[in-house]
């Protein structure tokens, strides 16, 4: 357990930059003392922004100067290549350097992920990172990953996916057996293609509580704690929620304001509404995390508004204090000694 907690920001990425990086910083540092941030960005800017908040004298608020900002639509190749000054490239070499626990950036997703990679390196026995968070379910919450990272996996990097997530379930949700499923066409075992019937064969060897072959439905019901996929499916799984989730609010308004009893009913139910509102709140469950790197790097959401990217930096807050990174690497080692072994 650390004592004390650095965590850098990408004050410039995102849709909205510094007016949302900065007062979500200050919401965060309200609730923990044990925490200092690293603003990452234009010095001016933020040292502006932040008196404006009245933030500008905080001692646990510190400014790192980067002369540049990724955008959002940059090919990933060129923000490695021409941007090595940026918010986002200088914010995840504080975290190789030492300097930060962990780093958490809105910014243009391929280019977080690639900046990492070549940055921070992949874990020993990690082929590729993967990108995790947590979806509300009938039971809580369900973690699922790869999210869009990588299209096209082999057998054995959908078995890593299911271990780095159990991993991570274990350690933020204190579960010492958490339930993985692959997600698949169906339940039964000849169903889906040859890459997740050879992954379900080596998820079933015993690392983890493999509970077998997954459907979509079974995402949000409870029943499993991890899914795995590859990024494909995954990102299509996490899109189309979101849309489902729009278009059930969508109704409920709409229905809701039909006529004076339908609104008079909807006073009734109130609170139900805002108690369903906030299960289902999706900026509750902003910051993705990118398994499988030497380090913590989390991925708010582009548009994430204050509430969201202060969710993210307790996600990093949190994954530092379980040490996730190592946990994963300790895993995989035992596991890679008992192959060599047998």
């Amino acid at each position: 357990m650390t004592d004390r907690l650095t965590i850098a920001l990408d004050a410039m990425g995102g849709d909205h930059g510094p007016q949302v990086v900065l007062p979500a910083a200050l919401r965060v540092l309200k609730k923990r003392n044990d925490l200092d941030l690293l603003l990452v960005g234009d010095r001016e800017i933020l040292t502006r922004e932040l008196a404006a908040l009245g933030g500008g004298d905080n001692p646990r608020l510190h400014i790192e100067h980067a002369s540049q900002c990724v955008d959002m639509d940059e090919l990933p190749s060129h923000a490695l290549r021409f941007k090595k000054d940026s918010s986002m490239r200088v914010a995840i070499n504080l975290v190789k350097e030492g300097r930060a626990q962990a780093c958490v950036s809105a910014g243009n997703t391929g280019a977080l992920m690639a900046t990492a990679r070549y940055v921070l390196k992949t874990l020993r026995g990690i082929d590729r990172p993967a990108i995790c968070t947590a979806l509300p379910s009938m039971t809580g919450h369900t973690w699922m990953l790869d999210l869009g990272a990588n299209i096209d996996c082999t057998p054995e990097q959908l078995f890593q996916f299911g271990l780095m997530g159990s991993v991570l379930c274990g350690a933020l949700d204190d579960n010492s057996s958490p339930r993985v499923g692959l997600l698949n066409i169906g339940e039964e075992e000849t169903k889906g293609n040859e890459t997740v019937k050879e992954a379900a064969g080596l998820l079933s060897t015993g690392a983890m509580n493999y509970v077998g072959f997954i459907e979509g439905t079974d995402i949000y019901g409870g029943e499993v704690d991890v899914v795995a996929c590859d990024g494909y499916i995954g990102n299509i799984a996490l899109k189309s929620s979101e849309g489902i989730a729009r278009m059930i609010a969508f109704y409920i308004k709409r229905e809701f304001s039909r006529n004076i009893l339908t609104k008079l009913v909807a006073l009734i139910a109130l609170p139900v509404l805002k108690s369903f509102r906030k299960q289902i709140d999706p900026r509750r469950y902003n910051g993705a995390s990118l398994l499988g790197l030497r380090g913590i790097v989390i991925k708010s959401h582009g548009g994430a508004d204050v509430l969201a990217f202060a969710n993210a930096i307790d996600v990093a807050a949190l994954e530092v204090e379980h040490n996730v990174p190592e946990l994963i690497s300790s895993q995989l080692h035992n596991i890679l000694s008992e192959r060599q072994a047998g």
